[in-house]
């Protein structure tokens, strides 16, 4: 396909494997048990995933507990957390229906993944016929593992860091490694950064800028031609089909965005009030060459949160909008956020997780049949 196109990462788990994480967590149900839903959920979302003629597929996140929680433990529950680690840290985000969810809390060092998204790659190989892209979690999201007043004993913050760089990267070329063919960095946090949530300390001290940065330590490990599949994408959240920053104004976040050296970018904007100021904010601040590689926009053409599936000539027509402000050789579709990016995830919109998840995919045959139709009318 010449414009191309792919999914950010997860689609929502079958109600059967959520019951499944629900009774692994109480203790009901055996790690191999657990695993046979898993790897049943797998093989159905690539299978599926592949019959919309996608041409990058996911497994859709099955195995993982979620985006941000996959390297360090089994379950939201915290079945499995890794021993230096506590349940009771910072509340990553705080939704605009008024759940939460939270990240664990360092206690001691050093600092160490317990999955990598490599080993979920090699699973997911032997299914895919199609080009497979893997999600992973960005440092800076990790990085509010670490106490935000004071230091570790014996255990700085920069000796974190450091660590966390390191680990960080080991996931993105064990994803490669592994047969990954695209690998795309979770930030949600930056949008959230941007505000000041008197309820969630984290997101009053702006920390955007230093997120930026320490994301770059890690990217600007990869060559230009490795960059060119390494990708961050941004959102205002989406999980039990709410948000938590649709709030931000996007010029607070994309200037700051493309400062990143990633090769391309998955930006929600399906579900902007005004899509078209979004895609001349992307066109201006997106560089031709950000150290060595061209920034490829890919913008939201679909909205996960909403069970109306989009036309594909709706689909097709915000494209041909988009491309007023962004050239065609730097532009791309994918779908605004993740369909459920954790495990446990009711979809009260939709009604249930299972319908949902029919919904998903047909949201993404029309953004493949949309984004086609796009290409023929932009002569590409």
């Amino acid at each position: 396909m010449p414009l191309p196109t792919e999914p950010v990462g997860s689609l929502p788990r079958p109600v059967a494997l959520q019951n499944g994480y629900a009774a692994y967590d109480a203790g009901t149900l055996r790690r191999d048990e657990l695993e046979a839903l898993q790897d049943a959920a797998c093989a159905d979302t690539i299978r599926r995933m592949e019959a919309t003629a996608a041409p990058v597929v996911s497994d859709g996140e099955q195995r993982i507990s979620s985006f941000a929680t996959y390297p360090l433990m089994d379950t939201l529950g915290g079945t499995g957390l890794a021993d230096n680690l506590v349940t009771d840290g910072q509340y990553f985000a705080i939704f605009e229906d008024g759940h939460h969810r939270q990240l664990p809390r360092l206690v001691t060092g050093p600092f160490r993944y317990k999955t990598y998204s490599g080993a979920i790659v090699e699973k997911a190989m032997k299914i895919a016929t199609k080009p497979l892209k893997q999600a992973v979690i960005a440092p800076s999201m990790l990085s509010l593992l670490y106490p935000l007043d004071g230091s570790l004993p014996d255990y700085s913050r920069e000796r974190f860091l450091s660590d966390l760089c390191d680990e960080c990267e080991k996931d993105i070329r064990s994803a490669f490694n592994a047969g990954a063919k695209r690998v795309s960095i979770d930030f949600t946090e930056g949008r959230l950064a941007c505000r000041a949530d008197p309820s969630n300390p984290w997101t009053g001290r702006g920390m955007l800028e230093d997120f930026i940065s320490l994301n770059n330590r890690v990217i600007d490990r990869f060559s230009p031609e490795e960059r060119r599949n390494i990708g961050v994408h941004t959102c205002p959240g989406g999980d039990c089909d709410s948000t938590h920053s649709a709030d931000v104004d996007y010029a607070e976040l994309l200037p700051s965005l493309f400062k990143m050296n990633a090769g391309y970018f998955l930006i929600q904007a399906a579900s902007e009030k005004d899509k078209e100021r979004t895609y001349r904010l992307i066109g201006e601040h997106s560089r031709v060459n950000a150290n060595g590689v061209p920034q490829v926009c890919f913008v939201g053409v679909i909205n996960p949160q909403d069970p109306n599936v989009e036309s594909p000539d709706a689909v097709c027509a915000d494209i041909l909008t988009a491309a007023r402000h962004i050239p065609v050789e730097r532009l791309g579709t994918t779908d605004d956020c993740g369909f459920s990016p954790f495990s446990l995830d009711r979809k009260p919109k939709h009604g249930s997780a299972d319908f949902a998840r029919d919904i998903a995919f047909e949201k993404i045959a029309a953004r493949v049949k949309g984004t086609q139709l796009a290409a023929k009318e932009l002569k590409i």
